[in-house]
């Protein structure tokens, strides 16, 4: 739908102007212009006093719904190896595809990576459509969403999800603006509203101080990137099987404009901490970088790996890779230390589905021990290395 001005009726009040919030809309010889940047939201027709603004058909052709069926999730590979946010995604995308009524579908690109096929079709998949050609063995963004913006206009998924993952941020928006679509990023929660059979996409807005839920009602398909690390894994199911659809994906030159010259890996510990079962993370209360070295003591006897808060990543004590939080990692580990951490909530944002959270904090009244399960008021230099004699204490099995 458009926007448009009935000029004899527009008195240049300029009320629309005001309540416009893309400031799609300026005033010429005191009469309101509707500009380029205008959304069709429709904010400015409930505004106008003198009804001089009214919603207009804009000669599109609206899509048909109906053409579109199934759940696609995108299983994100690296080097042959499945990521675990694809797991994650069939968890979920098993819950709605059960909830709609429809097949779940998973899409794989690559190289010769034929061995995941059958992963997928344990972890839930009905379906899986597979793109199998040289081009696809890394990932680049002309590649990908070449392929799989041709599987979606040829078999027409009306949901499809994405890991939030450096991959799937980049291939997101790009599948999205070809589909002429929407697309909700960094999503935490997924439903199905039981009436329209649509998804309502919740996510954290303004600074992760309020949840917002956001629906694509008129476009299809609805589309997500999920946060890795929220949503509950698959189960595996041995000897399932499905049925393979062969993508067969053609390049011209010119398709692909970057080439892919050298995957060099960084050089530091790899750190997965979505994987990991038990995290020690510390944060400004440690007071210097080197008390990093204490958790990690304390995370070896767990065999677990250190984490830490935004604020000792910015303070350079540790790389971000370790971060947890909004802007870092969502972990949920059996076991989650806090070690000098406030528990801001775009830290707690990361880590409050954890399934026991210890927390050590000097002082008593930090945000993070209304979340703790154990809360433990103390120095941690002396809790933590306390908590270590007392487990050398115990028998090795």
């Amino acid at each position: 739908m458009a926007i448009k001005v009935i000029l004899d009726k527009c008195k240049g009040c300029t009320k629309c102007v005001k309540s416009c919030p893309f400031t799609a809309i300026t005033m010429e010889n005191k009469k309101a212009v509707i500009g380029a940047a205008c959304t069709g939201c429709g904010q400015c027709v409930d505004t106008c006093p003198f009804g001089a603004i009214e919603k207009a058909d804009d000669g599109k052709e609206a899509a048909d719904l109906s053409a579109y069926h199934g759940v696609w999730v995108f299983a994100e590979q690296r080097d042959g190896k499945l990521m675990q946010v694809a797991r994650e995604l069939l968890g979920e995308g098993r819950k709605l595809a059960d909830a709609v009524g429809c097949e779940l579908c998973a899409v794989l690109c690559g190289s010769e990576v034929d061995g995941i096929i059958n992963d997928l079709f344990e972890f839930g998949a009905d379906k899986v459509y597979y793109a199998n050609a040289p081009e696809l063995k890394q990932y680049t963004t002309d590649a990908y969403t070449k392929t799989i913006y041709e599987a979606i206009t040829e078999y027409k998924p009306e949901i499809v999800l994405l890991g939030a993952t450096h991959i799937g941020r980049d291939l997101g928006p790009c599948l999205a603006v070809r589909c002429n679509t929407g697309l909700t990023a960094d999503c935490t929660k997924l439903e199905i509203n039981p009436e329209t059979k649509g998804i309502m996409q919740t996510r954290p807005a303004f600074g992760g101080n309020l949840m917002a839920t956001i629906v694509c009602p008129n476009h299809r398909p609805q589309m997500s990137t999920v946060r890795p690390g929220v949503m509950e894994k698959a189960k595996r199911e041995a000897g399932r099987r499905g049925e393979v659809i062969e993508l067969h994906p053609t390049f011209a030159e010119g398709d692909i404009r970057t080439k892919v010259l050298e995957v060099v890996k960084s050089a530091k510990e790899m750190v997965s901490l979505t994987d990991a079962e038990v995290i020690v993370s510390g944060g400004m209360g440690l007071g210097k970088a080197e008390g990093f070295e204490l958790l990690k003591k304390l995370a070896d006897k767990f065999g677990g790996t250190i984490a830490s808060s935004r604020a000792a990543v910015d303070a350079g004590w540790i790389d971000h890779a370790y971060q947890v939080g909004q802007t870092g990692t969502t972990v949920k580990p059996k076991i989650y230390f806090a070690c000098g951490i406030s528990g801001a909530i775009q830290h707690a944002a990361g880590m409050q589905n954890s399934g026991l959270i210890v927390a050590i904090n000097t002082n008593e009244n930090a945000p993070i021990f209304d979340i703790a399960d154990i809360g433990i008021v103390g120095d941690l230099y002396k809790v933590i290395p306390a908590i270590i004699e007392e487990m050398d204490k115990v028998p090795q099995k």
